[in-house]
């Protein structure tokens, strides 16, 4: 799981992986729920290694939370997954609603 901290770590993603679904995960280092949600993003990551996964952390990288969510046209919520192709999205989900097997779906 790459750690994107600005605009330029967020560029740099999905420039790097064009053509491919890579999957955003928005993340509160502050919540039980985002918790539960990141350890679904980490099994998904074990059992599908070769996705992008990039990280942004909703209360350390405000800004870029909110730039993000505005780019894509995807009302912002935390915690929030939201799978790109091109960087447009092509699927979200937050909350309980991030399962591994709801991401492995989506990029498929």
């Amino acid at each position: 799981m790459r750690q994107l901290l600005n605009e330029d770590d967020l560029k740099d993603f999905l420039e790097g992986h064009l053509g491919e679904r890579v999957l955003i995960f928005k993340h509160s280092t502050q919540c039980p729920i985002s918790r539960a949600a990141y350890h679904q993003v980490e099994t998904f990551e074990s059992e599908n290694p070769g996705v992008p996964v990039g990280m942004i952390r909703v209360i350390e990288e405000r800004p870029l939370s909110l730039s993000f969510a505005d780019s894509v046209n995807v009302r912002h919520a935390s915690p929030q997954a939201v799978v790109l192709l091109d960087g447009h999205p092509v699927w979200n989900a937050s909350h309980y609603d991030i399962t591994a097997q709801a991401l492995s779906d989506a990029v498929r």
